[in-house]
């Protein structure tokens, strides 16, 4: 009972603090949020029964907390001009080096290299934050004082790192981790459109993350032989699943495909949308590895099987909308 309660006050901190980064008119105010954001989330994280988690915890809170200095010390600096004290050249250099900060912060490559390891060691639940809610504070600030010239290379840096990094992996929370890493990519080329583009990628990627990780966690799933292993159970929960994952890595005509078609169609330069689609396709490939074997083979099912209730109402319509929701965004995006 004061496990449970001392979780809900630190989940009610964590939304302040994102809630007073977001808020802030200062940069001292967003630092602050984000501190208190970060202390109140590592609670959450770390477990005493599980080495794992504790060792994520630890990494996260380094990781974050250098992200944390490296901002305060680019605010400082920048705060400084107003004594005239740099030249343009400098101002630039400290842009990025809060832009860097920031990147670290979301785990984009080429700053990824703490990501991976920290979901590995978590929860389906703390990861599930970690891959959606965490990212949100971050990425607002970033879109006040984003660097044109250095977020295109951020953008294929990720793409790449999230697309070739989930090729030899058999961890379903590492290939989680990656394509976030992947979908970071595709979100951050939204600020070159508009931040409402970069809005609806996130809440459409939060939704099917959320969707596909709700039956992970339900059937306690965390490699990719535990999922084949309940193809003898449900074919209905075999198709969900897959087709989730399909979706998740964008394929036509599901649910995750409607933003990237919305920045393919918006985006003007040629060449960096051609290099986003085309490794995009490699997710898709290691997504499709997963679910060929289960579509495509034939299990021997247990008739009492059948019959048994394995599939959450809630989960249903939130998987319903991941599936067959493309028609509806279409409709609402050409009444828009």
């Amino acid at each position: 009972m004061k496990k449970s309660l001392s979780n809900i006050i630190f989940m009610m901190t964590l939304s302040i603090g994102t809630i007073i980064s977001i808020s802030s008119n200062n940069w001292l105010g967003a630092w602050m949020g984000l501190e208190i954001n970060l202390l109140s989330f590592i609670p959450l994280m770390n477990n005493l029964k599980n080495s794992m988690s504790t060792e994520a915890s630890l990494k996260y809170f380094l990781v974050q907390a250098l992200a944390s200095s490296i901002l305060l010390f680019s605010i400082i600096m920048m705060s400084l001009n107003n004594n005239n004290m740099f030249n343009i050249n400098d101002i630039n250099i400290f842009n990025w080096i809060l832009n860097s900060s920031l990147f670290l912060k979301l785990g984009v490559a080429p700053f990824h290299f703490w990501f991976p390891e920290v979901i590995e060691g978590l929860n389906w639940f703390i990861g599930t934050i970690l891959m959606t809610w965490q990212k949100l504070a971050p990425m607002i600030l970033l879109s006040y004082c984003v660097s044109f010239n250095y977020l295109n290379s951020i953008i294929l840096f990720s793409i790449f790192i999230g697309s070739i990094g989930g090729l030899n992996q058999i961890s379903l929370r590492k290939i989680m981790a990656y394509s976030s890493i992947n979908h970071m990519g595709w979100m951050l080329s939204s600020f070159l459109i508009s931040n409402y583009y970069w809005f609806i990628y996130f809440l459409i990627y939060c939704f099917l993350s959320i969707s596909i990780i709700s039956l992970f966690l339900k059937f306690n799933i965390f490699y990719i032989n535990q999922a084949f292993n309940l193809m003898n159970f449900s074919p209905i929960l075999k198709f969900i699943i897959f087709c989730n994952l399909l979706s998740l890595g964008g394929l036509p005509p599901f649910s995750g495909f409607f933003p990237k078609w919305i920045i393919i169609q918006n985006i003007n330069s040629n060449f960096l949308i051609t290099f986003m689609v085309c490794l995009t396709l490699i997710t898709l490939f290691y997504y499709i590895r997963i679910a060929y074997s289960a579509f495509l083979i034939n299990y021997s099912i247990l008739k009492w099987c059948l019959n048994i209730n394995v599939y959450p109402n809630i989960s249903l319509y939130m998987n319903f909308f991941s599936l067959f929701g493309l028609t509806i965004l279409v409709i609402m995006y050409s009444i828009y």
